[in-house]
């Protein structure tokens, strides 16, 4: 299939998909998610659970192979988390900020979606229940990682590991748009 001719079929299959690529009429046709609603109500992750009981991190040097093991388990940990199998094949919209995967020049075709900047660039990665892998088959390309987008798309309950984490839910997205910070998203109370 030459180029032009795939990009002409993801588009119309794109098209197809979403009745309209504005954001009204894509959010109509998604659930808007935030990051906590992928969790499940019980889960809780405690430095314990990380690092285990009576670990006094001050005490051991970060290039011993102590610090290696509790390295090693809190990994182990955070790629574990669970996730909310209720979310399986959930038409959704989720803001958030991508970490390229793959691609090709400019354009990325596979990322992770993390609910902050950074997440997944340093270690420790987020656990797996607030790690999103999406595809976008016909690609885009984000000017600023910096900058947050709305994700909508079909969400499965669907384990990808990668070098930089691993994700606990895979979308396969439709629509992607640049997140407009609003006066009602302000919460004082965080700062």
């Amino acid at each position: 299939m030459t180029s032009l001719f795939r990009s002409i079929f993801f588009a119309l299959v794109f098209l197809s998909l979403t009745p309209s690529v504005g954001a009204a009429g894509a959010s109509a046709k998604f659930e808007t998610l935030e990051w906590d609603d992928l969790m499940p109500e019980d889960y809780t992750l405690t430095l314990e659970d990380l690092f285990g009981v009576g670990m006094e991190i001050d005490l051991i040097d970060d290039f011993s192979p102590e610090a290696e093991r509790y390295m090693e388990n809190m990994l182990r940990v955070l790629a574990s988390a669970p996730v909310r199998e209720d979310m399986d094949q959930r038409m959704i919209r989720i803001p958030g900020f991508v970490v390229p995967l793959e691609g090709e020049g400019n354009r990325i075709y596979r990322f992770f979606l993390v609910p902050y900047f950074g997440a997944c660039i340093h270690v420790p990665p987020p656990p797996s229940n607030q790690i999103i892998d999406v595809k976008f088959e016909p690609g885009t390309q984000v000017e600023s990682l910096y900058d947050a987008v709305w994700i909508s798309g079909r969400l499965t309950t669907q384990t990808f590991q990668h070098d930089l984490g691993t994700s606990g839910y895979h979308l396969e997205a439709f629509v992607i748009e640049p997140y407009i910070f609003e006066d009602d998203d302000w919460d004082e109370s965080l700062y």
